[in-house]
């Protein structure tokens, strides 16, 4: 019996945790770019141009055509394809660094400080070049290929390259390891919180959640970060919209960005474009972790509790 039970709570490999993540990462793109190109605009308007979420994406659609909607879909989905990969695997790998060699159990502040270190390497490794790229392209206005600065996503990375260096690939690089260490940190703890209080499932134990369990308690995990990381956002897609080839930067660094932003624009400029991110992170948590709790069920299933059976 001590046997059996030690198999049933034996833990997915982090390989599978990256696939899943993978895979959930390349349905949730598909499913969300619209918004996330809203809300980009949003976070870049001085001026007040879009009234709000419906009045930006009508505005952009009028003048731009639908598929503006979909602007920067390639890096956008490059991106969240490679960055739940390494997201997944890296914190099933500190995960199980951190577990209690004799109990095998993982303490919540273990469990906080695998997300966190997964959400540095995810922003530092994949998550800041690629949403340079995205937000330089979602910033253009218009579809003619002659009356835009970068062409495609390749195009848009030779040329930050060439004009402001490698390092222009990394601006605001400092509030996307906050904003990104910090919201799955949360989100991980949160997941596995919810997992457990509303369906008793627990890793390991042969248990496949419906899809719209897992999407109850994805969607759920995904609230909290975007409301306290939301300055952390803003000044990221500044510091990434800003071009070095211009001449002198508006924003010199993360707490300038801050400082600037709340005396030039109030403290709420720091909180913009949250409404279309709790439209967007949520459901999107929801979608992925169907479709990865999908994935690592059936590997449960069929490699992990038939094997104690």
């Amino acid at each position: 019996m001590a046997e059996k039970n030690q198999k049933n709570t034996k833990s997915i490999p982090p390989y599978m945790k990256a696939a899943s993540g993978s895979l959930g990462g390349i349905v949730e793109a598909c499913c969300l770019q619209p918004i996330d190109v809203i809300k980009t605009r949003l976070q870049l308007d001085r001026s007040g141009s879009y009234k709000g979420i419906l009045h930006c994406g009508a505005t952009i659609t009028k003048t731009e055509g639908v598929r503006a909607l979909w602007k920067g879909l390639t890096p956008f989905a490059t991106h969240l394809t490679l960055k739940y990969t390494l997201r997944m695997g890296s914190n099933a790998v500190l995960q199980s660094a951190f577990k209690d060699p004799q109990t095998g159990n993982l303490s919540h502040h273990a469990r906080l400080f695998s997300g966190f270190g997964a959400g540095v390497l995810e922003a530092l490794a994949i998550v800041t070049p690629f949403e340079v790229v995205k937000i330089r392209l979602q910033q253009q206005r218009g579809l003619s290929p002659e009356l835009l600065k970068y062409k495609g996503p390749i195009h848009c990375a030779g040329m930050i390259i060439r004009e402001e260096g490698l390092l222009g690939l990394w601006a605001g690089a400092a509030p996307t390891v906050m904003r990104n260490g910090t919201n799955q940190a949360a989100m991980f703890t949160a997941k596995n919180a919810f997992d457990g209080l509303l369906w008793n499932k627990h890793e390991g134990d042969g248990k496949v959640l419906q899809p719209w369990q897992s999407m109850i308690s994805g969607f759920l995990a995904g609230t909290v970060g975007p409301v306290c990381t939301g300055p952390f956002d803003v000044v990221k897609t500044r510091l990434m919209a800003q071009s070095r080839s211009g001449g002198e930067l508006k924003y010199t660094g993360m707490v300038h960005a801050i400082k600037t932003i709340y005396t030039e624009e109030g403290l709420r400029a720091l909180w913009k474009g949250l409404l279309p991110r709790l439209m967007r992170i949520p459901p999107g948590q929801a979608i992925m972790w169907a479709v990865a709790d999908q994935v690592i069920g059936l590997y449960e299933r069929r490699y992990l509790h038939s094997i104690s059976l």
